[in-house]
């Protein structure tokens, strides 16, 4: 008797946490939907109440590009190969800040990282440093970037560059924490340096999986520079954003652009998830 009492107590303390899980949850999506509509409600009175009245309109941009593209289609090749030095400048930013992204957030990974830092109490300071980097848009340090140093591709380099450290440092610092710990303390009995024993004892251990994310952010690399050539940072970004703000007329170049673009972004999907699949699992998908 008394097990079984115990029983239906352990139950009914059961059921009051489920229903009081539930309820949590509805008053969560309660709270999402009031912030949904009412967000949706200040957007379009701020936008004069112009989204119903403009909503069948969306597809009018995109029917004149397609159409002048298709009447001009012979014309797309010769396009593709105006705009592909933009497209070469557009990929060569985005390497460029995935490899210098990469680096600083390698260092700052194990900075930051538990048992391996260098410096432990400064763990939260360089957490912090990672926090802020990623918190800031590169649209927003590209925007200052340009105001200051002006238009091209230095700006866009610096500022995905800068979002990247604090993506990748956060990444690594996640895998450097599930390292083995025993290679670097056998490193350091025998008299190995900080520098020594994190480049023999730790970073052969996760170079597969810090190459993997360094591939996936750079495909993010590549759509962030396309974006940022639409604000003055160079790049086959800048090249659209004339041809579509020029308008009737230039809508078969936007087009040509567009293919480039999305071409280039499929391959290097699958060219990088290639590699990332042979590094993680030893075998292609």
């Amino acid at each position: 008797m008394q097990g079984r009492g115990r029983a239906q107590t352990i139950h009914a303390h059961y059921m009051a946490m489920v229903q009081r899980r539930r309820l949590y949850g509805a008053l969560t999506l309660l709270i999402f939907f009031l912030l949904f509509f009412g967000g949706f409600y200040v957007a379009d009175d701020r936008n004069a109440g112009g989204f119903w009245s403009g909503l069948s309109q969306l597809g009018d941009f995109p029917a004149g590009v397609l159409s002048e593209a298709w009447e001009k289609r012979g014309l797309l090749p010769a396009h593709m190969v105006t705009y592909f030095g933009a497209l070469v400048e557009t990929v060569n930013i985005a390497a460029v800040s995935t490899l210098v992204g990469a680096l600083f957030g390698l260092i700052l990974s194990l900075m930051s990282t538990r048992g391996l830092s260098k410096w432990p109490m400064m763990i939260p300071v360089f957490r912090r440093i990672m926090d802020i980097m990623r918190a800031v848009p590169e649209i927003v340090i590209a925007l200052v970037l340009i105001f200051v140093l002006g238009g091209g591709p230095v700006p866009a380099m610096v500022a995905i560059a800068f979002h990247t450290t604090g993506a990748l440092g956060k990444l690594f610092s996640e895998v450097s924490e599930n390292a083995d710990l025993k290679p670097v303390e056998g490193l350091a009995s025998a008299g190995a340096n900080w520098s020594q024993r994190m480049l023999l004892g730790v970073i052969p251990q996760v170079a597969p999986n810090f190459l993997s994310y360094a591939l996936l952010r750079f495909e993010v690399n590549i759509r962030a520079s396309a974006i940022l050539g639409f604000v003055g940072a160079g790049g086959i970004g800048y090249e659209l954003k004339n041809a579509m703000s020029w308008g009737q007329g230039k809508f078969d170049e936007a087009a040509a652009i567009f293919l480039l673009l999305f071409g280039t972004i499929v391959f290097f999907d699958q060219l990088s998830s290639y590699f990332r699949n042979r590094l993680t699992k030893g075998v292609p998908q």
